[in-house]
């Protein structure tokens, strides 16, 4: 048995006491431990975007930041921001417009893409481009993805 004491994560709106190392990094307690597999680990260098979720609902990079870092903050995964049959509005955006082809960095793309509209409700041209910047998509999904991401703008309330 560990002497090491659970590190308590708050995750979709949930607290959790895991029983991790708390070195580890968030993307990998997030998959394994949770089973909450829509942020990938992709690069492990926080350089293709595909491990983001929202930290305090602000788009945040997980494959290399250890868990113990998001202690005591809000985590949202892409499966937070919406549940099945009743998507979120930018997952729903999405869908909408087939802005995904394999999929692999589609959640990443949707969390960049809701952290912006959280912080920017109408966003110009030039803060989507910055926020979508750090997210790779081999597909070239992207021009569906920046319609998408109008969409979503035109879909808030």
């Amino acid at each position: 048995m560990s002497d090491t004491p659970p590190l308590t994560l708050r995750v979709n709106g949930e607290e959790h006491a895991l029983a991790v190392d708390p070195s580890t990094p968030l993307v990998y307690v997030l998959r394994n431990a949770l089973g909450l597999t829509a942020a990938k680990a992709g690069c492990g260098l926080e350089q293709c975007g595909a491990c983001a979720v929202l930290v305090d609902g602000v788009s945040t990079l997980s494959c290399a930041t250890p868990a113990a870092a998001f202690a005591g903050r809000d985590i949202v995964t892409c499966e937070g921001l919406g549940r099945p049959g009743q998507p979120g509005p930018v997952q729903q955006a999405f869908v909408e417009e087939g802005a995904g082809q394999c999929g692999y960095c589609i959640p990443g793309l949707v969390v960049a893409v809701t952290g912006l509209l959280n912080a920017h409700p109408d966003p110009d041209d030039a803060a989507v481009r910055a926020a979508l910047a750090p997210h790779l998509c081999r597909c070239g999904s992207h021009p569906r993805v920046l319609r998408a991401v109008g969409r979503a703008v035109k879909a808030r309330p």
